[in-house]
């Protein structure tokens, strides 16, 4: 596992694109906008779950964080980098449905602009 990152690359990747505060996530979680988009099984999609673990792990200490936790923390990462690379909407990027499951994963790209 050589491709493997390290804790600390994850932890620099992760505080440059899980740009959204705890409270803010947990805000935009409980939004009908938020729950409109993913994929799922019949019940909560992969990002909204995942935004829940989000906020969990941004109330954990660097220390504290469990393995599943840093697991999780490299896949957020890796999804918002190869979310970001698709660009978005070129207009309505506000409200289209790439931005608001980007938002699942802890990310507003309106905050980069």
């Amino acid at each position: 596992m050589s491709s493997a990152k390290s804790r600390d690359e994850i932890w620099s990747e992760w505080r440059d694109l899980v740009n959204m505060a705890p409270q803010e996530l947990e805000d935009w979680l409980k939004s009908d906008a938020s729950k409109s988009v993913g994929d799922t099984d019949g019940g909560e999609s992969t990002g909204h779950k995942s935004g829940r673990k989000i906020v969990d792990i941004k109330h954990t200490n660097k220390d504290d964080l469990s393995d599943d936790q840093w697991d999780h923390m490299g896949k957020v990462v890796g999804y918002i980098k190869r979310h970001m690379s698709q660009g978005g909407p070129s207009n309505n990027k506000e409200s289209s449905a790439w931005r608001y499951s980007l938002m699942n994963w802890g990310h507003d790209p309106l905050k980069e602009d």
